[in-house]
C-alpha cells in the first residue's frame, strides 16, 4: 500500500452484522441496538472541535510538527465518520507539505455508504470530505478498511470488537477520540481492560479526549495511567474529560 495513492482502498477480514438504524429529524441516525444517537443533537461537528480536537490540543500540535512529521489518531466508534471528516478538514488547513495523518477508528457496526452520506449531508462545511469518504467507502465494509484519501491522509476503520482491534494495534497513537455510545448504554466500550489497552498503545506525551464524564470512566482512565482533567462540556454539558499519557521522564520523576 502507498500513502501517495488517493484511490487506494483495501478491505481485509470479516465483519459483524450491520446495526438497525432509525432516522430522527430527517438525517440524524439513532441506533436501536444501543438506544442512543450517534452524536450530540445540538451540533455534532462543533462538538468534535470542542471535545476531541481541542481536548487533544489540536490543531496546535500539528503546527508544532516537523515538515516530515507523522501523527496517528485512534478513535473508539467510527459511526457516521463525522469526527473523521471534521478532523480531516482541519488537518488540511493546518498541515505542511510532507506531514502525514493516519486516522484509525474501531467500529463494531460499520455503516453503509448511503447511511454515511445521509447522516453527513446536514453539514455543508464538510461537504468535500463527505463526498470523498462516500466515494471511497466499500459496498461491504469488513475487517480492516484502509483508504488513502489524499497524499497526506490515511483512514483505517477496524471492523469488530474494539478491545480486539486495539490490542492488535501498534503502540504509536498520538491522540485518542473516545466516542463510543454513552457509558450507561455501552459499558464495554469504557471498560478497565480497554482503557488500559489504549493507554499501553499511546506514545508518551500522547493524549485522550471524551465527551463522557461518568465516574467509572474517569476512574478507569486514571487507573490506566492517564492524567485526567475535567473541562466544561459542549453545549451546556457540565463536564468532559481529557488528558495526557505522562512522558517517560515525568513518570520517573
Amino acid at each position: 500500500m502507498s500513502d501517495n495513492d488517493p484511490e487506494l482502498k483495501t478491505v481485509e477480514g470479516e465483519s459483524p452484522a450491520f446495526q438497525t438504524l432509525d432516522w430522527h429529524e430527517g438525517d440524524m441516525p439513532y441506533s436501536q441496538e444501543f438506544g442512543d444517537h450517534f452524536y450530540c443533537r445540538t451540533d455534532g461537528r462543533l462538538e468534535c472541535g470542542h471535545v476531541f480536537l481541542s481536548g487533544n490540543g489540536l490543531p496546535d500540535r500539528w503546527h508544532e510538527m516537523s515538515s516530515d512529521g507523522r501523527f496517528r489518531i485512534g478513535e473508539l466508534g467510527f459511526g457516521t465518520g463525522l469526527n473523521f471528516c471534521e478532523t480531516w478538514r482541519q488537518w488540511k488547513l493546518a498541515r505542511k507539505p510532507g506531514m502525514h495523518l493516519h486516522f484509525t477508528s474501531f467500529e463494531l457496526y460499520p455503516m453503509k455508504r448511503d447511511e454515511i452520506d445521509r447522516a453527513l449531508s446536514r453539514w455543508p462545511e464538510i461537504d468535500a470530505e463527505r463526498r470523498a469518504l462516500v466515494a471511497a467507502w466499500p459496498d461491504e465494509p469488513t475487517g480492516h478498511v484502509t483508504l488513502a484519501l489524499d497524499e497526506q491522509t490515511r483512514l483505517t476503520v477496524v471492523c469488530g470488537a474494539a478491545l480486539d482491534g486495539v490490542t492488535a494495534s501498534e503502540p504509536d497513537f498520538d491522540a485518542w477520540f473516545l466516542d463510543g455510545f454513552a457509558p450507561s448504554r455501552n459499558p464495554a466500550m469504557w471498560s478497565p481492560e480497554l482503557m488500559q489497552t489504549l493507554f499501553d498503545k499511546t506514545r508518551p506525551g500522547g493524549s485522550f479526549a471524551t465527551y463522557a464524564a461518568a465516574g467509572f470512566v474517569r476512574r478507569n482512565l486514571g487507573a490506566a495511567g492517564f492524567i485526567v482533567e475535567r473541562r466544561p462540556g459542549f453545549a451546556g454539558k457540565r463536564e468532559m474529560l481529557c488528558g495526557p499519557r505522562p512522558n517517560l521522564s515525568s513518570a520517573v520523576d
